[in-house]
């Protein structure tokens, strides 16, 4: 029995949906197939195989070890998996075991920038043919499996802002090599602070350009290129999609323009805050709403109101849970900087109508069926498994419990309400003691998490900062 049988998946679907990808493989003359997983911080990892290797992990997958899913952003391996239970009471990572990543051929692709490679998205299992519960692929699945008992289908559209810089040095001498490694060194596109002027969109579009037309051959569903505030700082907004569509957008669309512009001479950076002169910070900014699953209609949208019943107890969700939530909207030290008043980015848990200052911004209003709520909390580098699987989950316990959001805040900077975390730590602790987000995530998953985000903290701590180094070097 194939793995993909003992994991209950050997379905006429999947059937199909092998075939085809085995015949666009086929078709396009490719030499090797990159199998890609999402780690545990949305980055992708995985193998590349030649192409007569293809048909055989389609059914049986390939093996990786365990610690590739207890690293921090160093890629350091958290976890002492030397120690019983792998040092967190889990049998199966002792050792450094294996587990399996099984590809999806329903997102197979075809790479334009490397026309010899395919390209397809795993999800993790154990051998036996259980998931593994540490892959957050898996995480958002269930999470929208509950969603879906509950009658409705999960609908979000992206709006990503990102910095892209020319490439000047890519710091590949020996002594640039550590854990991490030193960053590149850069230079601007445009000077910026000439939001959606078309002369600063004209010095970057040979650059964007290439990754608009590679983005669309790669079959993404983009919609709009931005020049947005900051200098060389871009946004780039995709069409709806529904159910685990809109996080696989992501993954992919990250990692594709990191590559495309890296192959061109640039270099592209979804870091929230940059440490470079004058730039600004980025958002990503995800739109939602729930499908009825009945009537197909818009759960959120009302004839007579400007939202829902329904969709006001979703919001309430976010609102009620926003500090906790933030450790998945914004999973590191550095995007906690952006969460500052009056910057157009929120820095407390309140709501408003087409206000751009607030949390949730509502859009739409009576009679519109695309009314929709946009949360505006999010950092570009958090994992969207993750920060989708959260938004449900707070989003259902406001509906479970009828919760109220409040009026709309008019005045966003000056409305009382409970701040955002205003650090990494203060989010972790908000996590620590949410019972809707552990019992919609599992405590085993949330307890991992902590574990593995405090590392990253207390690897912070022990540096000495620029900042340290100016306030106390030659005053003591």
């Amino acid at each position: 029995m194939t793995l993909v049988e003992r994991a209950g998946l050997w379905t006429e679907d999947r059937k199909a949906a092998t075939r085809e990808a085995e015949r666009r493989m086929k078709a396009g003359d490719m030499s090797v197939v990159r199998l890609a997983f999402a780690d545990q911080h949305g980055i992708l990892r995985g193998k590349t195989l030649v192409a007569s290797e293809v048909d055989a992990a389609l059914k049986n997958g390939v093996g990786f070890t365990t610690t590739m899913l207890l690293k921090d952003t160093s890629h350091r391996t958290v976890f002492p998996v030397w120690q019983p239970g792998g040092g967190f009471g889990m049998k199966e990572l002792e050792g450094a075991a294996d587990v399996v990543m099984l590809p999806d051929p329903t997102t197979f692709r075809a790479l334009p920038w490397a026309p010899h490679s395919g390209w397809m998205l795993c999800d993790i299992y154990f051998a036996d043919g259980r998931p593994m519960p540490l892959c957050t692929r898996q995480v958002l699945r269930r999470t929208l499996s509950t969603l879906t008992d509950r009658g409705y289908d999960f609908v979000a559209g992206l709006e990503v802002e990102f910095h892209l810089f020319k490439l000047e040095k890519a710091r590949l001498g020996t002594g640039d090599a550590g854990q991490p490694g030193e960053p590149p060194e850069v230079s601007l596109l445009n000077q910026g602070y000439q939001y959606l002027t078309e002369q600063r969109y004209d010095e970057m579009d040979p650059i964007l350009e290439i990754l608009r037309t590679n983005l669309v051959d790669l079959g993404l569903p983009l919609r709009t290129l931005e020049v947005e505030f900051g200098p060389s700082q871009v946004e780039f907004t995709f069409r709806t999609g529904t159910g685990l569509d809109p996080a696989d957008t992501m993954v992919l669309f990250r990692s594709a323009t990191k590559q495309i512009a890296q192959r061109n001479g640039f270099h592209a950076s979804f870091m929230c805050r940059p440490k470079l002169a004058n730039v600004m910070s980025s958002g990503w900014h995800l739109h939602q709403s729930l499908t009825d699953r009945k009537t197909h209609a818009n759960a959120f949208a009302d004839g007579a109101e400007t939202l829902s019943a329904t969709g006001r107890h979703y919001m309430a969700g976010l609102l009620e849970h926003a500090r906790a939530a933030a450790a998945f909207s914004t999973p590191t030290l550095n995007g906690y900087k952006r969460y500052r008043p009056f910057s157009l980015a929120p820095d407390r848990a309140i709501w408003g109508r087409d206000n751009r200052g607030v949390m949730v911004r509502v859009l739409g209003g009576p009679g519109d069926p695309a009314t929709h709520l946009e949360n505006r909390v999010g950092e570009p580098a958090a994992n969207p498994y993750l920060y989708m699987a959260s938004q449900i989950v707070c989003g259902l316990d406001g509906m479970e419990r009828s919760l109220d959001p409040g009026p709309s805040a008019d005045k966003p900077y000056e409305t009382k309400a409970p701040l955002l975390p205003r650090s990494l730590r203060e989010a972790l602790a908000a996590l620590e003691e949410s019972q809707v987000l552990r019992a919609g995530l599992g405590d085993f998953f949330v307890d991992y998490y902590l574990r593995l985000k405090q590392a990253e903290i207390d690897r912070f701590e022990l540096e000495v900062s620029d900042w340290e180094q100016r306030e106390y070097f030659s005053l003591f």
